[in-house]
């Protein structure tokens, strides 16, 4: 199976169109787009009865101490964890494909209505649900697609990797909220095959001149 895309290819730069955020030269950074970006795929395994599609960052600080923090970075040797920026279940066997901005189209506040997505589809929470529970303004249940928005100050260029499952079973069985680790556990044993596309983003505008 591979996947592929018209919005970015593999190992590249995501255009800001598809981040939650641009580089902003007063402010640091501003609300972008936050458009999904178009994805598609073929040689499907034989059986397959659905799709789940997972898009992580794995390159998140795991110390919140220097982030966007004036006079400070936050250092590449840093360990990292999982950021999960979608979760999409349900995906139908002779699907193909997915449009841009099908599955967002800008940044909404409090986050995207979920888990019901288009289609019959299925939308997880994704972490900006933590990210921003303790901002009045912004908290609330996140679900579905948002877009890079790594550390202004961070001096590690983050990785975002989309991976679709192709499944033998028509709808994932989650026992548990529709988070990252749990749809991962979920799809243990069902994963017929699977295949993932690279895309690159930064925030730190020395780090996008380089």
């Amino acid at each position: 199976m591979k996947l592929t895309s018209q919005s970015f290819s593999d190992h590249a730069i995501i255009s800001g169109e598809f981040a939650f955020a641009v580089i902003d030269p007063v402010s640091h950074i501003a609300l972008s787009s936050n458009r999904n970006p178009h994805l598609a795929w073929n040689d499907v395994p034989a059986g397959t009865q659905s799709f789940a599609l997972i898009c992580h960052d794995p390159d998140v600080p795991s110390s919140g101490e220097d982030v966007n923090q004036e006079g400070r970075e936050v250092p590449a040797s840093l360990p990292r964890v999982d950021f999960f920026h979608w979760l999409l279940l349900d995906i139908p066997a002779v699907a193909r494909e997915i449009a841009a901005g099908s599955h967002s189209d800008g940044v909404v506040a409090r986050g995207k209505a979920g888990p019901a997505a288009p289609d019959g589809l299925r939308h997880g929470v994704n972490d900006y649900t933590g990210w921003f529970a303790a901002d009045e303004q912004m908290k609330g249940d996140y679900h579905g697609y948002d877009g890079p928005c790594p550390p202004w100050n961070d001096t590690l260029v983050h990785r975002y990797v989309f991976t679709l499952y192709a499944l033998d079973v028509p709808h994932i069985a989650v026992n548990a909220p529709l988070t990252g680790a749990n749809v991962r556990s979920a799809l243990a044993g069902h994963v017929l095959a699977q295949a993932s596309l690279t895309g690159t983003y930064t925030l730190n505008p020395d780090l996008q001149k380089n």
